[in-house]
């Protein structure tokens, strides 16, 4: 029931809190649900559909200065990988309850895909099925399709039988899979500061905030990237908040303004 994002820009604009932009908010959710927002085998170029193909739309059609990227959850970790990652396309980033520190936000769903995996033949089983539902969101199917979403984006293989997705534990015995956990690691924003610092040092925002009741456990992410940012003398602004995952939209009354004050100055 709260505000969408057109009617709270609207909103921040009219009251001067913030000046005129041009947002575009593509639609990026896939076949195994949201998007990480990089380049994978098994779910499509989403980083090259973002840089090559939506920003020359809009530019193409709309007088554009300064970029900057944005979102929350999946879209937070987008925001910020891909402000790492190209420090040439992006000039600020906002990252709300973003995934990061992989160990605590993922390995604990891996049980329960294991278990429906088993129900229904494998993970291509357990899609095709959840696809038929006529109710697909429902709690106990969550941490099922974000294990499918999230391997096929981290660990991609195009030989692989389940889905082109290798996943970090065996489909059969659930054992541990180090070999794959140390692809989805690699992705992990709090081990990629140390290499692409300097693209983040670049950025004339970087914000980050967590809810310390986040149930996905994102916030000890959160703090983790507000240590090295800090260890690493990366200008940022960092909040905490005293909520959960969802209906924190509010948040954006904060980044938002924030954010088209660096591309402003």
């Amino acid at each position: 029931l709260g505000e969408d994002l057109k009617t709270k820009l609207d909103r921040l604009i009219g009251s001067g809190k913030m000046g005129p932009v041009i947002v575009p908010m593509p639609d990026c959710f896939t076949r195994v649900g949201g998007n990480q927002y990089i380049n994978s085998s098994a779910t499509g170029r989403y980083d090259d559909y973002l840089r090559k193909e939506v920003i020359p739309f809009v530019e193409s059609r709309y007088r554009v200065g300064r970029r900057g990227i944005w979102g929350k959850s999946s879209g937070g970790y987008g925001a910020i990988v891909q402000g790492m990652l190209h420090p040439d396309t992006w000039s600020a980033l906002a990252g709300h309850s973003g995934d990061s520190c992989f160990e605590h936000c993922y390995i604990m769903d891996f049980a329960k895909a294991l278990a429906a995996f088993r129900e229904h033949g494998g993970p291509e089983g357990w899609l095709r099925w959840f696809w038929r539902q006529p109710v697909r969101r429902r709690p106990e199917f969550y941490p099922v399709l974000n294990t499918i979403g999230m391997a096929a984006h981290y660990s991609p293989n195009p030989r692989s039988p389940h889905l082109r997705t290798d996943f970090p534990f065996d489909l059969e015995t659930g054992e541990f899979r180090h070999d794959v956990w140390a692809r989805w690691r690699a992705w992990d924003p709090v081990n990629m500061i140390e290499k692409y610092s300097r693209g983040l040092r670049r950025m004339r925002l970087v914000y980050v905030d967590c809810g310390t009741k986040d149930e996905f456990n994102l916030i000890w992410g959160a703090r983790a990237l507000h240590d090295k940012l800090t260890n690493r003398g990366i200008k940022h602004a960092y909040e905490e908040f005293d909520e959960g995952h969802l209906n924190i939209t509010y948040r954006y009354d904060t980044s938002l303004p924030m954010m088209w004050r660096a591309l402003s100055r």
